[in-house]
């Protein structure tokens, strides 16, 4: 209930109730309606520029931003995972592969090189996480880069694994008369006595010695460079073309198997051992050249001997005695 107000009527010397009219009340109530109206409206715009009240477009804007904080949070731990990958793939890549080809390592700078000059990132600038967007961006742009490398370089891997392969077909690696054929390894590599002239000369090659018609093979694959008897020496002699700067030949036998320009694997049958040319007994004289120069034989039979049989041949090849041409 609203308190009764009097006041002071001098004329009367009494006390009288204040009648308030209808039209002063209403006007009153709009009045205060007006003031809280006002004042609710400056509370609401200070709360919303100071921060502490969110409107439901905010909020749904800032849970959008932590979400995307959150999956940057995420890719750049799955980059992180990459890298480790990657990096193990490198250092295989350094210290096997490429050691096992023979091919220079790729050198760490040109592996994680950056990218300098402009600014790439200059459009990520301004935001709000402007430094996590760039940090990212780079960290992704580099990691590209080095898979890049990484793929050319198991690229050449892959082309020298090719050419090692068919490297270790091609070159001479077995003895061209088996061991059961052999009556005797007759004289090696060095410098021997001349069966003719018996003057001490240089040997070319190894004499096997075998019976007439003894089967002669091939000694790596490659082309019949030449099948004939032509070369001074040598009678009937064949020479095989390895490549990689590998060549064999076959000197002083009874027939040939193969023609000029034809293909051979290793251990294919491509003549037979006789005494043509210049040759004191039935045997095989065998030279390897790498580039053009004779080399020593003995260094290319790892394919079909042991290591005991090995041994032996080496003893005797080394021996300084009489050859068979």
């Amino acid at each position: 209930m609203s308190k009764v107000k009097y006041y002071y009527d001098q004329e009367t010397l009494s006390y009288r109730k204040i009648e308030v009219k209808k039209g002063k009340k209403i006007r009153n109530f709009f009045v205060f309606l007006l003031a809280a109206f006002l004042f609710g409206m400056i509370g609401l715009f200070t709360l919303l520029n100071t921060g502490l009240v969110n409107t439901p477009k905010e909020l749904s804007t800032t849970r959008e931003l932590k979400q995307y904080e959150l999956q940057f949070e995420i890719l750049n731990k799955k980059m992180e995972q990459m890298e480790k990958v990657l990096t193990d793939i490198e250092e295989r890549d350094n210290n096997i592969y490429r050691l096992y080809f023979e091919a220079s390592p790729i050198p760490e700078e040109q592996r994680r090189a950056g990218f300098g000059g402009v600014n790439r990132y200059q459009a990520l600038e301004g935001f709000d996480n402007s430094q996590i967007i760039k940090n990212t961006t780079r960290r992704l742009e580099i990691l590209q880069k080095q898979m890049v490398v990484q793929s050319k370089s198991l690229d050449e891997i892959t082309k020298l694994a090719e050419n090692k392969e068919k490297l270790l077909a091609t070159i001479p690696a077995i003895q061209p008369v088996n061991n059961k054929d052999l009556k005797r390894m007759a004289s090696g590599f060095g410098w021997r006595t001349d069966p003719f002239t018996k003057a001490r000369k240089m040997h070319w090659g190894m004499d096997f010695s075998a019976s007439r018609g003894t089967p002669v093979y091939a000694t790596g694959d490659g082309v019949v460079k030449r099948s004939d008897n032509k070369a001074a020496g040598y009678g009937n002699h064949i020479r095989i073309e390895h490549g990689f700067g590998y060549e064999s030949l076959y000197a002083h036998l009874s027939k040939y198997n193969v023609r000029k320009g034809q293909k051979v694997k290793r251990g294919d049958l491509i003549g037979y051992v006789g005494s043509t040319g210049r040759s004191e007994a039935p045997h095989l004289h065998y030279e390897v050249f790498k580039d053009g120069q004779r080399i020593n034989p003995i260094n290319f039979y790892y394919g079909s001997l042991t290591p005991a049989e090995y041994e032996e041949l080496l003893h005797v090849a080394s021996q300084e005695n009489q050859s068979l041409d």
